[in-house]
């Protein structure tokens, strides 16, 4: 019974675990302030050189630094 139950648990703990990487990666890359401030710098370059319009800019520029914003309070709670 327990090689029965081993064999068919085993593909979804593995699923789960996936699952459980997948998230962790994903809230990791979202509360990296290095990452974010990458992204500033990229979009900062986008637009002096025209490839992007100054309502895109400020738009997404907004929303980079309400996350930055947002994950330093999170910071700020956890000491």
């Amino acid at each position: 019974m327990f090689i029965l139950d081993t064999l068919l648990l085993a593909p979804l703990k593995g699923v789960m675990w996936m699952g459980q990487k997948l998230g962790d990666m994903a809230q990791e890359e979202l509360c990296d302030d290095g990452r974010i401030k990458e992204d500033l710098m990229a979009l900062q370059l986008k637009f002096e050189l025209d490839e992007i319009s100054q309502q895109e800019y400020d738009q997404r520029e907004n929303e980079l630094l309400d996350r930055l914003d947002a994950m330093t309070d999170l910071e700020e709670m956890e000491i």
